[in-house]
């Protein structure tokens, strides 16, 4: 009885120590290490089964692996089958004959591929050695191999060195992100993206470092391709870094983009780099923006738009920054843009507060294409009559806006909306005046009120902020500001006013100058408060006030000449 006593006392202790010793439940990590390692034994088991139905020969190097001593270690067959990876090692004896230091090894997919069909890696040789993983990048399927030394005569030159035929039992699609000897030796690496083919929408991000440059202004240069459309872009590198939101505009299907590298030898000159492919899901057609060597000079990066060809309604926003290092930073207070459509053209000012830009422009002209130009102002020391400016981005915007309103919205120098011009306005006009009488009595206001700046004229104090608010806070000016002033005042009152350029004088000597038109009744009325203000004497302005140069007859005005309207 005792025995049996201990034999059962003993069964219960090993149950209750089974229980207490449970494996725990696997968790889902485990699981996924679990499954990748099946998968990898049934690759495995799926490349031994291949072998064995290719019936592998060895591999037979060409007559050029005795002249420079090359041996290739990896692979030792002419048809084998991997998983997904295959490794391209061996060594070359006499390598400090060759006139590069890389292997290219090609490879080329026999079917449709994903991307493109063909990839290149290049295998530096180091020490008489080299070795390269070469990832199978279309998935299952027969790939073309083909491995090449360089020439010991000739630059750039290669010669065959083997070839091999290989059979992916592995169905992942994956490329590689490879390298050009000309990015390696530049130390060129993308950190985004970790793939040499991706999916996106629209837009994606591409950044990354180059050793080699270090300086402010170094560029790299960016070429976008689709079927036939092609757009090119200079990148500015900075302190060896880089980093830019790539558009898609060519709708849905993959891009190609080849990033380039700066040739060492020759100046704005560039060599291959890598190659993305980017697998664009938006169906979003767009357009390229043009950006000019100024662009990059001058420090600019317009961070919107990105693709040109976007619709708005009357009013067009841009934004940016300017690089605080780059030539004149400091002194670029303003950019320039000028919009286009068919023959009419108009100039905006965009001011640039703290190295950054963020403002709206009118498309004045009604619905339609228009043609933008972003510009920076020349920086110069002397003073002059005329303001130069140099072209960084051109791109195109489509309006849906239903009116033209170019003679009635504000413009550069017409602040119609600003309120010291509108307060000033409903004090000069009443509603129950005419529109003849609202023209008459800013005519006279303008031309009583504002002197004639004689220094100005003479010594071209023109300045690019010249405008309706500034020439009414100082009370002189020159035609420009009167005509300016009259333009905002007439704007504000709800009248349709235009600036008219061209010259005046008598004989030879008449010179540039500008006056007003304004619609009255339906009609064009001509009126220059420049010439109703008074004359000069003796190099003085003389206050003389007169009413001939308001709506004044063809005779009378024979001294005016009309070259056009600015916008």
């Amino acid at each position: 009885m005792k025995k049996t006593y201990i034999q059962i006392v003993s069964l219960l202790c090993l149950l209750l120590l089974g229980a207490c010793t449970k494996e725990p439940a696997p968790t889902k990590e485990t699981q996924q290490v679990n499954e990748q390692e099946q998968k990898k034994n049934d690759y495995d088991a799926a490349v031994e089964k291949k072998n064995a139905e290719l019936g592998m020969t060895p591999l037979e190097l060409t007559a050029y692996s005795e002249e420079v001593g090359a041996v290739l270690v990896e692979p030792t067959h002419t048809n084998f089958a991997v998983n997904e990876i295959v490794t391209v090692k061996g060594t070359v004896e006499n390598q400090d004959q060759l006139q590069e230091n890389y292997v290219w090894i090609k490879i080329r997919f026999d079917g449709e591929a994903l991307s493109d069909d063909s990839m290149e890696y290049y295998a530096p040789i180091q020490d008489g050695t080299f070795k390269q993983d070469v990832r199978l990048f279309n998935g299952e399927g027969e790939y073309q191999v083909t491995v090449m030394l360089p020439s010991t005569d000739r630059k750039n030159y290669y010669y065959d060195l083997a070839k091999f035929t290989v059979f992916n039992v592995n169905p992942t699609m994956r490329r590689d992100l490879t390298y050009t000897p000309f990015a390696q030796d530049a130390g060129l690496s993308l950190e985004v993206p970790d793939s040499g083919y991706i999916k996106e929408s629209g837009i994606f991000t591409l950044k990354g470092k180059i050793a080699t440059i270090k300086g402010t202004n170094e560029t790299l240069m960016l070429e976008l391709k689709k079927d036939e459309d092609t757009w090119k872009h200079v990148l500015p590198v900075k302190n060896g870094q880089f980093t830019y939101d790539v558009p898609l505009f060519y709708g849905k299907g993959v891009h190609q983009l080849k990033v380039y590298v700066p040739d060492e030898e020759k100046k704005d000159y560039y060599q291959a780099g890598t190659i993305l492919y980017i697998d664009n899901e938006s169906e979003l057609v767009t357009e390229p923006i043009s950006y000019m060597t100024t662009y990059h000079e001058r420090g600019v990066n317009l961070t919107y738009p990105t693709t040109g060809g976007e619709e708005t309604n009357l009013t067009y926003r841009i934004k940016g920054t300017i690089d605080k290092d780059a030539p004149f930073a400091k002194e670029t207070t303003h950019l320039y843009i000028t919009t286009k459509k068919d023959d009419d053209e108009a100039l905006s000012v965009i001011p640039v507060d703290n190295y950054t830009f963020d403002d709206e422009f009118y498309l004045r002209f009604g619905p339609g294409t228009y043609d933008v130009t972003v510009s920076v102002p020349e920086i110069k020391e002397k003073n002059s009559s005329k303001f130069y400016y140099y072209d960084v981005a051109k791109f195109t915007v489509e309006s849906i806006g239903t009116e033209d309103q170019r003679d009635s919205l504000p413009s550069r120098g017409v602040q119609s909306d600003a309120p010291e011009i509108t307060a000033l306005a409903k004090e000069l006009v009443t509603e129950d005046m005419t529109d003849r009488e609202k023209a008459k009595a800013i005519y006279e206001f303008t031309a009583k009120s504002i002197a004639y700046d004689v220094e100005k004229q003479k010594n071209s104090e023109f300045q690019w902020d010249d405008s309706a608010l500034k020439v009414l806070e100082l009370e002189k000016g020159i035609c420009q500001d009167y005509t300016y002033l009259a333009l905002a005042l007439l704007r504000a009152s709800g009248m349709e006013a235009r600036y008219v350029a061209g010259t005046a004088g008598a004989g030879f000597n008449f010179s540039r100058h500008a006056w007003v038109e304004v619609k009255v009744d339906g009609e064009w009325l001509t009126m220059d408060p420049t010439w109703g203000a008074g004359y000069i004497a003796n190099g003085e302005f003389v206050a003389n006030y007169t009413e001939d140069y308001f709506a004044p007859n063809e005779e009378a005005f024979k001294t005016h000449s009309r070259s056009g309207v600015q916008y």
